[in-house]
């Protein structure tokens, strides 16, 4: 913890009332130990995202968001934090984060972080101070320790389900022997969840975000932030809910409480002790776009993915909706509307818009699932779909390898799987490991050029042989390629200041078209089962080659109008 703290943030926008950067910005995800990998270990780390600065720069995004690096166990690869104010050995040092935030602030991209503040490692130290203590204890209180139910407290405390499948409750032994409490775990039984009507664990956080604010980071981006509070007592949710439920489609008394908001008009305060603006952007599942603008007031976060969006089938009528009403809802409480489409806790979008039968969100696809994807048409649909979203006014999102078109890995051993939801369901949910296989760089080089060349050559997923077409060297030379359409439509989002516009809705299309213009650029996608005649004007950029004067099945097209 003794390096430089010499990194501002990048005086790159216009920082008055209404034209903040957050606003109307790209920001591309990173998930470390997927991205690149630097040491030869087979895990991407710290120094493997500051080598590929320059491509992140070329693609054209201006902000990146890091999934967690701090120390961990990774049984959750890293969401299950042993100390935030560190980083893992895995990654690298405090001293290669702060050369990396340097290095973006150089190139004038912003750097927001991912903090985990539902929950922490079992290996933090408090939670072994918990588990050496007395029920009651001050230790204790910092977590959700509750005397079992029946007559010798044998049974959970209540009928909660964990996310990751299985009970959210599990037994600790007395530092004497004896079966004692339980603890509440929403997710993995190594993720015990904190306290938060507890002072200490609030101020805490407060010190948590001051030691990454004063390094220089831009933002956080903050996993869960529908949990944190839940309802007092703890009482049984009935139906259970289905664990795989992040809260997207029902209310239970440990999501979307009306506590978490002071906790984040608190956060929004300290934030405020900086120049900046420094950002917040809440992932918190929700069941309706107006229920997630709650969590973007004026004085709560700056932003919150849009997963409304993100989940909406691949249809027209569906897809205007969520867009009209997000459009309503976020400005309506002073914020920009957010766009995403992948990440990494979903089925990539490039196979995901192309299964054919339901898949729940956190299940996850592998070799026996029905309704397997058609890649063809996921891809096709993909880039469509990523050419509607990257014309929206507000800001966006994107997921690592999305611009090489990535698809889902379905075909993973089952011995190579480490997503908790795997082993916690025994194999019924295949979980997330399929979005998060280490991405290609170079298809000559062991791994793809995901690690040096000089490596083992491992990856600590497998990749499979098929994305030796897809690295990103072989892209760099294809016209064609989803990496060039990415480039395209980034450069040409900022010449037009898309996420700085106003969107108008065309009429006179069928219903399975959509049709709308934001300033001089005029938008049509056709998700129809024919081609449709294409209206008279200058191609800027379409997400499948155009030949005529029709649009294709499944194409996104931006125009100018003559």
């Amino acid at each position: 913890m003794t390096s430089q703290l010499t990194s501002p943030a990048p005086d790159l926008a216009d920082s008055r009332p209404g034209a903040e950067w957050w606003r109307t910005t790209v920001i591309y995800q990173i998930y470390p130990r997927s991205f690149a990998d630097a040491s030869g270990d087979g895990i991407g780390d710290l120094p493997g995202v500051t080598a590929h600065l320059d491509d992140l720069t070329s693609l054209g995004v201006d902000a990146i968001w890091l999934s967690p690096f701090y120390r961990s166990p990774q049984k959750d690869a890293g969401y299950d934090v042993a100390d935030y104010c560190d980083v893992d050995p895995l990654f690298g040092t405090l001293t290669d984060f702060d050369a990396m935030l340097d290095a973006a602030h150089a190139r004038g991209i912003r750097v927001i972080v991912d903090l985990v503040p539902n929950h922490s490692s079992d290996r933090h130290v408090w939670f072994q101070e918990a588990l050496a203590s007395a029920p009651g204890s001050t230790a204790r209180g910092r977590y959700l320790f509750r005397d079992g139910a029946g007559e010798n407290g044998e049974l959970p405390p209540n009928n909660w389900e964990s996310v990751f499948g299985g009970p959210a409750w599990t037994r600790v032994t007395e530092p004497d022997g004896t079966p004692g409490q339980w603890y509440l775990h929403l997710f993995d039984t190594s993720q015990p969840d904190f306290d938060w009507s507890n002072p200490e664990v609030q101020e805490s956080f407060r010190g948590i975000l001051r030691f990454w604010l004063d390094r220089g980071v831009d933002g956080f981006r903050v996993d869960v932030a529908h949990g944190l509070v839940k309802t007092d007592g703890l009482p049984d949710h009935l139906p259970p809910v289905d664990g795989d439920s992040m809260g997207g489609h029902d209310e239970a008394p440990y999501w979307g409480q009306e506590g978490v908001h002071e906790i984040y008009r608190d956060w929004h305060r300290v934030l405020a002790e900086y120049d900046g603006d420094r950002a917040l952007c809440a992932e918190a599942w929700l069941p309706t776009v107006d229920r997630t603008a709650e969590w973007v007031r004026s004085d709560e976060m700056h932003q919150a993915f849009n997963f409304p969006y993100l989940m909406t089938e691949w249809q027209a009528p569906a897809i205007r909706e969520v867009i009209s009403e997000s459009l309503r809802a976020f400005p309506a409480v002073g914020a920009p509307a957010t766009w995403v489409l992948s990440n990494h806790d979903v089925v990539r979008h490039a196979s995901r818009l192309a299964l054919t039968a339901e898949n729940p969100q956190g299940h996850g696809i592998g070799p026996d699932s029905p309704g397997q994807p058609i890649p063809d048409l996921g891809l096709r649909r993909a880039r469509a779909a990523t050419s509607i979203m990257l014309a929206l006014p507000g800001s966006a999102y994107l997921y690592q390898g999305e611009e090489l078109g990535l698809p889902e890995v379905i075909d993973l051993p089952d011995a190579a799987r480490q997503d908790p939801t795997w082993f916690r369901t025994d194999g019924e949910r295949y979980g997330r490991d399929g979005c998060r296989v280490p991405i290609p760089w170079t298809a000559s080089a062991p791994a793809y050029g995901f690690g040096p060349a000089d490596g083992s050559g491992a990856s600590w997923l497998p990749q499979p042989a098929e994305w030796e077409t897809l690295a990103r060297d072989v892209q760099e030379d294809d016209p064609d390629s989803t990496l060039w359409l990415y480039r395209e439509l980034l450069a040409t989002r900022r010449a037009e200041d898309l996420g700085a516009g106003s969107l108008t809705w065309l009429h006179g299309y069928e219903d399975d078209v959509i049709a709308f213009r934001n300033g001089e650029v005029t938008v049509i996608a056709n998700l129809g089962t024919r081609p449709l005649p294409l209206p008279s004007g200058t191609v800027l950029v379409a997400s499948e080659p155009i030949a005529g004067a029709e649009l294709p099945v499944d194409t996104a097209v931006w125009l100018r109008a003559e």
